[in-house]
C-alpha cells in the first residue's frame, strides 16, 4: 500500500500540472497571420476566460487546441502534460468541447445525440445511457431526454451540448462563445453550471467570449486582441496592466490599441 506521504505528493504533482499549456502558438490563413506566439496556462479547477472581440483569434485558437488545425512549429499544445503532436490520444481523452456553432443533430432526440457521442468514444451503450441521464439531470434536462433537439429552446440546446461534452468525464472543458444568441437567464444558467463544476469537481475551464459581463470577479482573464495576448491574470491584475479603472475600460484600451511585438 502506498505511503500516505507518497499519495499526497502525487496528488500535489497532479494539481501542479497545467490542465492546458500553450506555448508560442501561431497560425496563419495564407498570408494573413491570425495568432502570434500565443502562450498561457489553465490550471486544474480554474475558470479562465479568454476575452476578446470578434476576430481576435479565439475560435482559431480553439481549433488548434482541439487539433482541427495543426499549429506551426515551434508552437505546442499540452493537455495535462500530454503534447498534442506526440500523444494526441492521451491529450484529447482529457478534453471536452462546446463549439461556437451548434453541433447537435436537430432531428435526433437529446438522448440519441448523447448516446451517439458516447459510441464514438467507445462507451458501451448501457454505460453511455447511465452517464447521459446523469449529466442531463445536472443541467435540468432529464425530462427532455426523449425530445428532439429541434423542440428545445436555445438555452436548453446549449445545456444539452454541455451535458454531451461532459459525457466522457473530461478534466478540461473548452467553451467557445457558448452563450451566443441566448437570453440573459439562459446565459447565466449555463455559466453558473460550469463554474459549479470547477468548484466541486476540479474541472478546468477555458471560456471564450467577447462579452465583458461574462467575466466573474474571481476568474483569471486572458485578454486576446489581434491574435496576441494583451494582458493576463486576475481581474485586478489585468486592470493594472491596462492602467484602467474597470474591465470595460481595460477591454476598450487593450483591444483598440494592441501591443506591438
Amino acid at each position: 500500500m502506498p505511503h500516505p506521504d507518497t499519495e499526497s505528493a502525487a496528488a500535489s504533482a497532479r494539481r501542479a500540472t497545467p490542465a492546458l499549456e500553450l506555448s508560442q502558438l501561431s497560425f496563419a490563413y495564407g498570408a494573413r497571420q491570425v495568432l502570434h506566439a500565443v502562450g498561457f496556462r489553465v490550471m486544474p479547477g480554474e475558470f479562465a476566460v479568454l476575452l476578446g472581440p470578434n476576430g481576435a483569434g479565439k475560435s482559431t485558437l480553439f481549433a488548434l487546441v482541439t487539433r482541427l488545425f495543426d499549429a506551426r512549429r515551434p508552437g505546442s499544445v499540452r493537455i495535462f502534460g500530454a503534447e498534442m503532436r506526440e500523444a494526441p490520444g492521451a491529450a484529447l481523452a482529457r478534453l471536452g468541447v462546446v463549439f461556437q456553432q451548434p453541433t447537435l443533430d436537430p432531428d435526433l432526440s437529446v438522448i440519441e445525440n448523447l448516446l451517439y457521442h458516447g459510441a464514438l468514444h467507445g462507451l458501451l451503450r448501457a454505460e453511455a445511457r447511465r452517464r447521459a441521464m446523469h449529466e442531463l439531470a445536472r443541467v435540468e434536462l432529464a425530462d427532455r431526454a426523449g425530445s428532439t433537439v429541434r423542440a428545445l429552446s436555445g438555452g436548453q440546446r446549449r445545456r444539452a451540448e454541455v451535458a454531451r461534452a461532459l459525457l466522457t468525464r473530461p478534466s478540461l472543458l473548452l467553451l467557445d462563445e457558448a452563450t451566443t444568441g441566448l437570453d440573459l437567464p439562459s446565459r447565466m444558467a449555463v455559466r453558473r453550471h460550469v463554474r459549479e463544476l470547477c468548484a466541486t469537481e476540479g474541472l478546468a475551464v477555458l471560456w471564450a467570449t467577447h462579452l465583458i459581463e461574462e467575466v466573474p470577479e474571481e476568474a483569471r482573464v486572458i485578454m486576446l486582441a489581434a491574435g496576441r495576448v494583451q494582458a493576463e491574470g486576475s481581474v485586478p491584475e489585468v486592470l493594472a496592466q491596462a492602467g484602467a479603472p474597470d474591465l470595460p475600460a481595460a477591454f476598450a484600451r487593450l483591444t483598440a490599441a494592441p501591443a506591438a511585438g
